[in-house]
This record gives structure tokens, C-alpha cells and sequence, in this order.
């Protein structure tokens, strides 16, 4: 029987591999735009079990971790029990479009966080500039995410047949005959329902950076991967950038590239000429 990776069936491991990872590639990435300092407010969308975080309280920021999902949301309390007594985090199972959110939070982060998760958001041209509202004047931005034309874009690697686990770009078939495959191979509903959902909201790397410009915001970093850094921890593959010439090449790129990470800020010369 095919065992799936040890982050799908451990919350600790999955814990510590966020843990490590946002600690070592995504702090230095952060902060050759904008310092990280203590007492900065910090908040992450689709948290997790809180690993990402908690390389933000280690350094004495206050973090808001929000998830959709009340069982992770359970599990990032207990993980990060004790920044949450020294009053370093907080996690909530909560809609950031519901209206009690929404007015408790305004202007409240000096940087937002969307690791892993604008791929799994629907309607993402009516999200992205909807958390401007959450950003302290100043504040920042970070999305990464896999470019849905990678080869593993669809996150099939969640599937428990090892064939197509491993087989790669078979997510950009047609639906019908996408969602056939996963059922021949025996998948559970759930799983199919999931990717499915993933089908559907997947998003290239030029569709998102249109999003950013139409919503007034500048892209103050970017760093398209090769090599998605968190596979160190998950594969034993250590992150590299992807080759400049492949990294220019609209569309192309999407193909060959495992992540892109973004700082983002709001651009206000724009705003400034269009009044």
C-alpha cells in the first residue's frame, strides 16, 4: 500500500517543516523590503496548524492566525499554547468577509500572509484588493503559491494512489475527464471534491500579477522558484530560484515553476494619479 508523505499524516512533522521553512527562507525574503521588528501586528489566512507564525513570535511579533477549518485551528492553539499565553498569538476559525472581521481589523497588520492558500480562494479578483482594508498604512503583503500550470499545480500529490500522486500536469485535463481519472484510481469523495475545488480556483502567475495592478497594488518582491523551498523539508531538495531566462517568459514559466512569492504594498503614486 502506497503511504502518502509524512506532512499529509502528521500534524507535528507538517507543523515543524512551516515551521522551518518560514524561518529560514521566509523571514530573509520579507525582510529585504520591510524590517521585522518586535510588537509588529502579523496576520496569516488559511494559518494552518500555525508553523509559519510561530517563526514570527520567536521574534516578538503579535500574529493572528485565521483558518477556515476549526479542526487546524484547534491544533495551532495547542501548538503554539505557550505564545499564545505570553500573548504573542491568537488563532480564530472565522470568514475574513464576515462583518464582525471586517470592522474589528481595519488598518490593524503591518503584514498579511497567504502561504499556500490564494490557489485555494474563489473569486480572487474580488479578494486580493479586499484585504487592502486589513493593512496599516505602510504595510505589506505576502502571497506564495504554486502556478497552476506546474506540474503539480492540481496538488495531486494529496491523492493516496501512488501513480497518480506522482504523475504530473494530468490536473489540466478537461473536469470530466480529470475527475474520471481520480475516481478510476479509487480516491475518496472528499479528496476528489477537494481537488476539484482546486481545479477551480488554480491561478497563473500572470493572471495574479494582473490582479495586483487592477487592485493598486505594486509588487515591491518577487521570486519565482525553480524549486519551491519548502521541498528541503518535504524532499529533501534544497529551494533554488528559477533560471532567469525561463523566469521571463510569460506563460512558459507557469510550466517549470514549483512556486512564486510576492511582497506586495499599495501603490500609491498610482492612486495619487488617478485623482
Amino acid at each position: 500500500m502506497y503511504m502518502a508523505l509524512a506532512q499529509h499524516v502528521s500534524l507535528d512533522i507538517r507543523f515543524q517543516q512551516q515551521y522551518d521553512n518560514a524561518r529560514t527562507y521566509l523571514l530573509p525574503f520579507i525582510e529585504e523590503v520591510q524590517p521585522l521588528q518586535a510588537g509588529m501586528q502579523v496576520m496569516e489566512i488559511g494559518c494552518g496548524e500555525g508553523g509559519v507564525l510561530k517563526a514570527f513570535t520567536d521574534r516578538g511579533m503579535h500574529c493572528l492566525g485565521v483558518d477556515l477549518n476549526a479542526s487546524r485551528i484547534q491544533s495551532a492553539q495547542q501548538f503554539m499554547q505557550p505564545e499564545r499565553e505570553a500573548g504573542l498569538a491568537r488563532f480564530i476559525a472565522q470568514n475574513v468577509y464576515e462583518e464582525d472581521f471586517r470592522l474589528a481589523h481595519q488598518a490593524a497588520f503591518d503584514l498579511i500572509l497567504l502561504k499556500d492558500t490564494i490557489e485555494h480562494i474563489p473569486q480572487q479578483e474580488t479578494f486580493i484588493p479586499y484585504l487592502i482594508q486589513f493593512l496599516k498604512p505602510g504595510g505589506h503583503l505576502f502571497f506564495g503559491f504554486p502556478p497552476w500550470y506546474m506540474p503539480f499545480g492540481g496538488h495531486q500529490q494529496i491523492c493516496r494512489s501512488r501513480f497518480i500522486s506522482l504523475l504530473p500536469y494530468y490536473h489540466l485535463l478537461p473536469a470530466p475527464l480529470y475527475k474520471g481519472i481520480l475516481k478510476l484510481f479509487g480516491e475518496e469523495e472528499k479528496v476528489i471534491q477537494e481537488l476539484m475545488e482546486i481545479k477551480a480556483t488554480g491561478i497563473s502567475l500572470e493572471r495574479f500579477e494582473r490582479i495586483v495592478k487592477h487592485s493598486g497594488l505594486k509588487i515591491d518582491k518577487k521570486t519565482l522558484f525553480l524549486i519551491n523551498p519548502i521541498y528541503e523539508y518535504k524532499f529533501g531538495l534544497k529551494g533554488r530560484k528559477q533560471l532567469p531566462l525561463l523566469a521571463a517568459i510569460p506563460w512558459l514559466r507557469n510550466f517549470l515553476t514549483t512556486a512564486g512569492w510576492y511582497l506586495l504594498s499599495v501603490d500609491t503614486a498610482a492612486a495619487q494619479s488617478r485623482c
